[in-house]
C-alpha cells in the first residue's frame, strides 16, 4: 500500500502518531510506483509531525513542511548528522561518523570541506565550462538521428561524465562507476539489483565495497602523483592539524562523486518527462535567457535528493510535537519545496519564479560544496538542449527509479530533431 488514506490519528504517549498516513514513506515502491506527492501533501495538511514506524525497533519523524525543514536543517547543535543522514543507517551509529563531509558537524565539517569548496568556487570553474559543454553536445549527439533515445540514461552518465574530468577518473571506468552509483542508493530497483543474491542489502553493500576499492588503487595512483584535481585537494586537506587519513579520503571521494550523481541528472529528466507537449520547452526555448531561473525551478520542482536525515541531541519541540533525544528525523526536500506557505502556486513550473528558495542543495552548513558545479553543468545542458534540438515527443514508457533517496527516472525514452 503506497496511497494516502485519510485515517484517525491515534496517540503515542503525548505525541500525534499517524502510521496509515505516512505509511509508505520508507518504502521505495513508493517513489517509483506510488502517488508520493499526494503522501507528502497529506502529511503537510496535519500542521505536525508525523512518526513513521519501520519495523519493532525502529522509526523516524517525517519532517515536510519547509520552515520546519530550514531549521533542522540549519540547527546542526540540535540536529546532528553524525549518526548518519540516510535510512540505512536508522538504528545504528554510522560509521563514517565524523569522517565524511556529510555525517560530520562542525566546526570539523567547515575544515574538512574549505579546500574543496574554495576549488569549487564559479571562479576555480570556468575553465571547466567548454569541457562541459563538449561532454554534453558528445552525449546528446545521438539524438539528432530522429531515432529512440533514452534520456534518463543519458542523463544519468552526464554528472558522472562531468565530476570524472573534475577527480582526473579513466574515462573507461565512467560507465561501471555509474552503475555502481545508482546501485549503491537503488538496491531495490531491478535494473541494479544483484542478480547472484536477489537482495537489495546486498547490492547496495556490493557497491560500496567495489566503489572504495576503485577509490583505493585511484589513492595508490594520485599519491605518487598529484595534481590539481578534486582527488588531490582532498589528499592535502589538513583537518585538526593533519592530513586526512587514507579511509577519509576515499569515503570523501565517494560522498562527492555521489553528490554529482544525485543532485544533476533528475532535474532535466523532471523537465522532459513532466512537460513535454505542454508547451514548456518552446517557451523556454523562446527566451533562452530565463535559463537561470528555469533551472532553479527545475530543481525545485524535481527535489532530486529526496530526504536526509537528522538526529535530535536534546528533547526539542517541532511544529507542536516533542522530539525526544536521539529520536532521527527525516527531512523531506520534495515535500519542503511544494509547500504553499513557502511558494505560490507551489506545483506550477514558473520559467522566472523569483524569488526561490528551495531545499535541493539543502540548506546551513551541510549546503551541497559542488552546487556551483551541478548549477553550471545544468545551465549548459538546457542550453545546448533547446537551442540544438526541438519537436521533442514521447518514444515509450518512462520508468522512475525505485529508491528512497532519489526522486527521478531511470528510463525515459524520447525523440527529436537538430535545429
Amino acid at each position: 500500500m503506497t496511497d494516502v488514506q485519510e485515517t484517525p490519528v491515534r496517540l503515542v504517549g503525548k505525541c500525534p502518531v499517524s502510521h496509515t498516513a505516512a505509511y509508505g514513506v520508507a518504502d521505495p515502491m513508493l517513489f517509483s510506483d506510488g502517488d508520493y506527492r499526494a503522501t507528502w501533501a497529506h502529511l503537510r495538511g496535519l500542521d505536525r509531525l508525523t512518526w513513521q514506524q519501520v519495523d519493532d525497533r525502529r522509526g523516524f519523524w517525517s519532517v515536510v513542511k519547509y520552515e520546519d525543514a530550514d531549521r533542522v536543517l540549519r540547527d546542526h547543535e540540535t540536529f546532528t548528522s553524525e549518526r548518519g543522514t540516510m535510512l540505512d543507517t536508522l538504528g545504528t551509529q554510522d560509521p563514517a561518523g565524523g569522517r565524511q563531509i556529510p555525517v560530520t558537524d562542525p566546526p570539523r565539517h567547515t575544515g574538512m570541506r574549505a579546500r574543496l569548496q574554495k576549488a569549487l568556487t564559479p571562479k576555480s570553474l570556468e575553465t571547466q565550462h567548454a569541457e562541459i559543454r563538449a561532454l554534453v553536445r558528445e552525449l546528446f549527439a545521438p539524438l539528432g538521428d530522429g531515432g529512440t533515445f533514452d534520456f534518463a540514461q543519458t542523463m544519468l552518465m552526464l554528472p558522472v561524465a562531468v565530476a570524472g574530468v573534475a577527480m582526473d577518473l579513466p574515462r573507461a571506468d565512467w560507465p561501471r562507476l555509474c552503475h555502481l552509483l545508482n546501485a549503491s542508493i537503488a538496491g531495490h530497483d531491478p535494473d541494479y539489483l544483484d542478480a547472484d543474491s536477489g537482495d537489495a542489502v546486498a547490492t547496495v553493500d556490493g557497491a560500496h565495497r567495489e566503489l572504495f576499492a576503485y577509490f583505493q588503487e585511484i589513492y595508490r595512483e594520485r599519491k605518487r602523483k598529484l595534481g590539481d584535481d578534486l582527488i588531490s585537494v582532498l589528499m592535502t586537506t589538513q583537518v585538526d592539524g593533519r592530513p586526512m587519513a587514507p579511509g577519509e579520503v576515499m569515503s570523501n571521494c565517494y560522498s562527492v562523486l555521489l553528490g554529482a550523481s544525485v543532485t544533476t541528472p533528475h532535474s532535466p529528466n523532471y523537465v522532459m518527462a513532466e512537460h513535454l507537449g505542454d508547451g514548456l520547452l518552446d517557451e523556454w526555448a523562446a527566451d533562452i535567457s530565463v535559463t537561470g531561473s528555469a533551472v532553479e525551478e527545475a530543481l525545485r520542482l524535481a527535489a532530486p535528493v529526496n530526504y536526509f536525515m537528522r538526529h535530535a541531541t536534546r528533547d526539542v519541540e517541532v511544529r507542536g510535537t516533542t522530539v525526544k533525544e536521539g529520536d532521527p528525523l527525516v527531512v523531506w526536500f520534495g515535500s519542503a519545496n511544494r509547500d504553499g506557505d513557502a511558494f505560490p502556486d507551489p506545483d506550477e513550473f514558473q520559467l522566472r519564479r523569483k524569488p526561490n528558495r528551495h531545499l535541493s542543495f539543502g540548506m546551513g552548513p551541510h549546503y551541497c560544496v559542488g552546487h556551483t558545479l551541478a548549477r553550471a553543468t545544468l545551465k549548459i545542458l538546457f542550453e545546448e538542449l533547446l537551442t540544438s534540438y526541438h519537436r521533442f515527443e514521447p518514444a515509450g514508457t518512462p520508468e522512475r527509479m525505485r529508491s528512497t533517496f532519489v526522486s527521478g527516472y531511470k528510463h525515459l525514452p524520447i525523440s527529436a530533431r537538430p535545429l
